[in-house]
């Protein structure tokens, strides 16, 4: 049986065909910037999990309630290298706003010795690539339309959670720091792109994108979305950066994480002091210093246990959303149970 991702990625050359061919030939780009275009795709897209991808391929499959023929396969991993293509725009950016040094086990875009900066600019060439395949793709689909649209909304709802995200992290007020704004973050900035979008466009491909639905789907989705957000944060924070793939920067760059909004709930106000003083400090001379205080009183709050005693918690939740989702315009249960699977109890 082949490897699901080792298929996928056999599309990805041929996407990547199809973008020199509309760069170099029909607008004449010079072969210089095809070059480093061509370079910036394989560094930024290629090398991930892909499991956004992978999933708007699983979840066609789902719905239609069969293998998919090799058409199918192809247009619908298609769609699902264009999630790849948003999140390598956004994690372009995102690594350049934290600072942060690895992505992926390898040196973020911009920290290549030839490109710095000029990463701000590959960043909207990567989102621009979403766009020439479809047009190549899918102009004559019947949701051509919807499928351009719902790329440009969720586009725009991550820069809302990145803004939101980024406004927060200035403010370095710890008295902001609420389940209530950590949600919203979450939700802009993770869950609709990361959970919501895969199903979005295979319903749409499918024709089954109803109002029910997508509807539906959003409900579910971005619930999942919130908890998968709450492992990355619990991740930055207890896993082992070589498996994890990168180096966690939430503490020192101040950021309102799951796990910070937990200890403010369980603190004294001895360790909410030592949490003023140490949180965010990047930059600082004594910064790893600054956060090995706060990774110490993270243990020393159990929110290790607290984080395993949330999961199981939300995973219950999330099984008897999934349990009510109403099957009568085509959705399927197993689409979120898929889900579910691949994110309950990962190490990365």
């Amino acid at each position: 049986m082949a490897n699901p991702l080792a298929k996928f990625r056999e599309v990805f050359p041929v996407l990547a065909e199809d973008l020199r061919s509309i760069c170099a030939e029909q607008d004449n780009l010079p072969d210089q910037v095809w070059q480093w275009f061509e370079k910036t795709l394989h560094y930024n897209v290629i090398g991930g999990k892909c499991n956004r991808g992978l999933s708007v391929v699983d979840t066609t499959q789902i719905l239609l309630g069969r293998d998919l023929t090799s058409d199918e396969y192809f247009q619908s991993a298609t769609l699902g290298w264009m999630i790849e293509l948003l999140q390598a725009m956004f994690l372009v950016l995102d690594d350049i706003m934290d600072g942060s040094t690895t992505r992926r086990g390898q040196p973020c875009w911009y920290r290549q010795p030839d490109v710095g900066m000029m990463a701000v600019n590959d960043a909207p060439m990567l989102e621009s690539a979403i766009y020439l395949l479809l047009k190549k793709h899918f102009r004559a689909h019947p949701a051509y339309l919807a499928l351009v649209e719902t790329f440009h909304e969720v586009a725009f709802q991550i820069e809302v959670g990145q803004t939101y995200d980024m406004l927060t992290e200035r403010a370095q007020n710890l008295a902001e720091f609420d389940q209530a704004r950590y949600g919203t973050i979450v939700t802009y900035k993770t869950a609709y792109y990361s959970f919501y979008l895969p199903v979005a466009l295979a319903l749409q491909y499918t024709g089954r994108a109803t109002a029910g639905n997508l509807r539906q789907a959003k409900e579910v989705l971005v619930a999942m979305g919130q908890y998968f957000q709450v492992q990355d944060d619990y991740l930055d924070n207890f896993a082992d950066p070589a498996v994890l793939g990168k180096i966690g920067t939430d503490i020192p760059d101040g950021k309102c994480s799951w796990l910070v909004v937990q200890a403010l709930k369980l603190c004294t106000a001895e360790q909410h002091a030592v949490l003023r003083a140490n949180y965010g400090r990047a930059g600082e001379c004594d910064a790893q210093v600054c956060e090995r205080r706060v990774k110490d009183l993270y243990s020393e709050l159990g929110l290790d246990s607290v984080y395993h005693e949330y999961e199981e918690r939300t995973v219950a939740e999330l099984r008897e959303k999934i349990a009510n989702v109403d099957e009568g315009e085509g959705l399927r249960k197993g689409v979120f149970t898929a889900f579910l699977d691949k994110i309950y109890g990962r190490k990365k």
